[in-house]
């Protein structure tokens, strides 16, 4: 198949050759074993050219679909083009669930394991963290499977891997019992609380996100998602550190409709429906939209945030808005919490790339005291070699990727230049 193609966010043009949407395993290694240059689509909700290539772009959503949910060992496997929201729902029905979604339902599983996505908690890690399987085409075309049973020295290393091992047909993740989440909104917490109880308010619920523009030294708005317990959850109060409860369901832009946003108010609902911010059936977006995330470790994120909030007359003016999350270590090398408990800073910025490349570097030089790692599947202008210093196992991730892709198959201009630039 030919055709151009384009990103979720319409700022990628891939420049692949072939466009390949195989619909079997078989046909998926044929594709890989005769390609010189192949990379894995997902649902295209990169905002840089991690999955870009100049030779085979193979999509994974016409694999055949899988979603076997194994009770009796906690898990379920999935096909790789699988979104969350599609699986989630099937999960829910089944009575179980995942511990974590990231705030969009619509991402494929393999692609958002594979980028280090996630979600927010203090005790809840990235989405990898459940994935307890992987199978893979390599470049020889030869179909893989790895686990962190059968191979717990090299599994930190193939989970978030950013599609250089290999392309995924099936990821095995952990499952837990189902459970129903309230979710509830305040408006306008002072800076002040966040500096003084930063710690309180992102642990104050099962999943905490807090919204702000920069401006006039407030979070706009704290979204907390309480998992209920036997049937109780937190009784939420007027007033939290300040900030006001809202009165109706709300948009993290405030502007905007919360027709597309999932419910709040303290309705419970099942976590599928409450973990993410937007609902299933509706496009979350504001329109198009560029996107930057970077993350801090734990003890330094009330610093990184007051130094961005410094730059609040640079910022505002690009900005739709910004999250702050929270997400707890995780053991995989090539992950941004690798670790380490990190803090999220994201930017939904407005789709100018030519100002946005101008504001980057300034978000970035205010934050690199704080030792921030840009999210892989976002926006950065971070120099190849200060982003490869803050990764302790890239060695041995470069020598896992020789072991599976010796002639650099799975490679582009963006993992040369980010990640295996002391070998290309």
């Amino acid at each position: 198949m030919t055709g151009q193609r384009t990103n979720w966010a319409g700022n990628v043009t891939f420049g692949a050759q072939r466009f390949h949407r195989p619909t079997s395993v078989p046909e998926l290694q044929q594709i890989v074993a005769r390609s010189t240059r192949a990379r894995a689509f997902g649902t295209g909700h990169t905002f840089n050219t991690l999955a870009d290539t100049d030779g085979d772009l193979i999509a994974v959503a016409g694999l055949p679909r899988v979603i076997e949910i194994d009770s009796a060992n906690d898990s379920v496997t999935a096909s790789a083009g699988i979104s969350y929201g599609e699986l989630a729902t099937a999960l829910n029905r089944a009575g179980r669930a995942l511990p974590n979604l990231a705030s969009l339902p619509h991402i494929s599983v393999a692609g958002a394991c594979a980028t280090g996505t996630h979600g927010s908690g203090d005790t809840n890690g990235g989405l990898a963290t459940a994935v307890s399987a992987i199978d893979m085409v390599t470049a020889d075309g030869d179909l893989v499977s790895v686990s962190r049973h059968t191979d717990p020295a090299r599994f930190p290393g193939m989970v978030v891997a950013l599609g250089a091992l290999g392309i995924v047909t099936t990821v095995t993740l952990d499952i837990v019992q189902t459970f129903d989440i309230r979710q509830y909104v305040y408006e306008d917490l002072p800076y002040e609380q966040v500096t003084t109880h930063f710690g309180e308010i992102m642990s104050a619920a099962y999943s905490v996100s807090l919204f702000t523009d920069w401006q006039n030294k407030r979070i706009n708005e704290v979204w907390l998602k309480h998992r209920m317990e036997n049937g109780k959850s937190f009784d939420a109060p007027a007033e939290f550190y300040g900030a006001k409860r809202a009165t109706k369901n709300m948009h993290p832009i405030a502007e905007l409709s919360a027709e597309n946003c999932t419910e709040q108010m303290g309705v419970p609902g099942p976590w599928y429906d409450r973990l993410p911010h937007f609902k299933m059936g509706f496009t979350p977006s504001a329109g198009q939209e560029l996107q930057s995330e970077y993350f801090v470790p734990h003890k330094n994120a009330v610093d990184a945030i007051l130094a961005v909030e410094k730059l609040h007359e640079k910022v505002g003016p690009h900005l739709f808005i910004t999250e702050i999350r929270t997400i707890a270590a995780d053991h995989f090398w090539m992950s941004p919490c690798h670790n380490q408990d990190s803090v999220t800073i994201h930017f939904t910025l407005k789709p100018d790339w030519p100002a946005v490349r101008q504001l980057l570097p300034v978000i970035e030089r205010e934050l690199a005291p704080f030792g921030a790692r840009p999210h892989w599947g976002k926006l950065f202008t971070m120099e190849p070699a200060k982003l490869d210093s803050l990764y302790e196992k890239l060695p041995e991730f470069l020598a896992l990727a020789k072991k599976y892709d010796p002639q650099g198959k799975f490679r582009n201009e963006f993992l040369n230049a980010n990640v295996f630039g002391a070998t290309s």
